[in-house]
């Protein structure tokens, strides 16, 4: 989740009405030239030492983490309640999700050699502050060892709201925020149209990005029974904010569509002060009227709304860009390999229309019900048609092939981006997930001991 860097000014413009927020949303529209790539992931940090979590302060600590990426690589420090809590540096930033997992919001870059260089600077950078400590970085997406009571919580002021409301709404929202770690490509749009298509494709493949990328089977030391169990604790999280979206697909979608829904997601917090306000469960309709209990009177500013639309967790997820949200973090290739994917699909238009042509019959149930099954089945998952995402999964890659090839972004070398997707390529031929992988090895050399995860998956 990005960390705000400024409290919000008691002197900023307040939002006027519905149009501002449909405006807002036309703002991020780009020309095709100006279309970037952003890539985010999360990693679980552990003292080697016993295979404990890292927590927030002492030696081996998140905290010493910060300090060090601040030191040695100039990092600019965020600090909230005197605690420093995330970095930020040339339109990247470290931050901290509730259970310390450490995060990359890497910057809005030009071609996938870009991304793949910046996450593999970060991850370098990290190995030279974390060898010295003892700590090492764990790429899986969901916690393999540690029980909840054991994993410490990181001091964020949104979080204790957050942790708190997440009780009220659905089973599992705790787990998601301390258990799971996920990889994200942020993407652009060019027009309120383009926006549509590329937001009902990324709709319907989320459920093939959660079983190419599933990498979640264990917990608390054994097989939880999913592939993804961090696609699992999503299904029970918080219905008002998470999932795959029908209306998205309906007649007439576009960024007011869009709006509404926001305005209708309950709140969960506003900044004011320096501090977090809790207004879990509250409307941002009567925010925006002058109705909020907590600020009567008060209306919000543009930054608020940023600030709840952070707040919101469907699979995909729009803002001034769109966020691919419903993949399982992974090692540096997958990392690299996964924004690669999203972006030969989405950013070449004949490959988007070919995909939209491929997955428009799908209907809501439909599209839910592969959802539901490729937490369990990978590529397994039957599909209409009487095929599988395996099949789909061969399709998909072929597409993003084409439409990196097309982009023709170079490397210094003389190399396009299609080389990023080599690894999901063996993944979908071979019809096998990363995570059956690793339950193979469970069952196997590793002899039912989960413990050597964190050197086979360590970063």
């Amino acid at each position: 989740m990005t960390t705000p860097t400024t409290d919000i000014d008691e002197s900023a413009p307040r939002i006027g009405g519905k149009a501002e927020l449909v405006e807002w949303f036309e703002a991020g529209a780009k020309p095709m030239d100006d279309w970037r790539v952003g890539t985010e992931h999360e990693k679980f940090g552990f003292i080697k030492d016993g295979l404990r979590p890292l927590p927030y302060e002492g030696e081996a600590s998140v905290k010493a983490m910060l300090e060090g990426l601040r030191d040695q690589f100039g990092w600019q420090p965020i600090e909230e309640a005197g605690f420093l809590i995330g970095l930020k540096k040339n339109g990247a930033s470290v931050s901290l999700e509730p259970g310390g997992q450490f995060e990359l919001s890497g910057a809005p870059l030009k071609s996938m050699h870009d991304t793949c260089n910046e996450v593999g600077k970060h991850l370098e950078e990290v190995r030279q502050i974390a060898d010295p400590l003892g700590i090492g970085f764990l790429g899986l997406g969901a916690s393999p060892l540690w029980s909840m009571d054991e994993t410490p919580i990181m001091p964020k002021g949104r979080y204790k709201i957050m942790r708190a409301y997440m009780e009220k709404v659905g089973r599992l929202g705790r787990q998601m925020m301390f258990r799971t770690c996920t990889v994200q490509s942020n993407l652009d749009y060019g027009s309120e149209a383009d926006m549509v298509k590329k937001f009902r494709v990324a709709l319907a493949l989320q459920p093939l990005g959660t079983a190419l990328f599933a990498n979640s089977p264990f917990l608390e030391g054994r097989p939880n029974g999913f592939l993804s169990y961090r696609a699992q604790i999503w299904t029970d999280t918080d219905p008002d904010r998470t999932g795959m979206l029908p209306f998205v697909f309906e007649d007439g979608f576009g960024y007011e569509r869009y709006v509404d829904y926001a305005l209708d997601v309950p709140m969960y917090f506003v900044r004011r002060g320096g501090q977090y306000l809790d207004a879990s469960g509250l409307s941002f309709r009567d925010f925006m009227a002058g109705n909020l209990p907590i600020l009567p009177g008060e209306l919000p500013a543009m930054e608020d709304f940023e600030d709840h639309l952070s707040t919101i967790f469907p699979e995909v997820r729009l803002k001034r860009f769109l966020e691919m949200r419903g993949s399982d973090s992974g090692p540096w290739s997958r990392l690299c390999a996964f924004s690669s994917f999203w972006t030969g699909l989405l950013y070449c238009p004949d490959c988007l229309d070919a995909t939209w042509q491929r997955v428009k019959v799908w209907s809501a149930a439909e599209r839910e019900s592969i959802r539901q099954s490729a937490r369990v089945l990978g590529l397994k998952t039957p599909i209409p048609g009487g095929q599988t995402l395996q099949d789909l999964a061969l399709e998909m890659i072929e597409l993003s092939r084409q439409g990196l090839s097309n982009r023709a972004k170079l490397s210094v070398s003389g190399d396009d981006e299609t080389g990023f997707l080599m690894e999901l390529q063996e993944i979908a031929e071979s019809g096998v997930t990363p995570a059956e992988r690793l339950l193979e090895r469970y069952h196997g050399d590793w002899g039912r001991d989960v413990r050597p995860v964190f050197e086979e998956m360590a970063y």
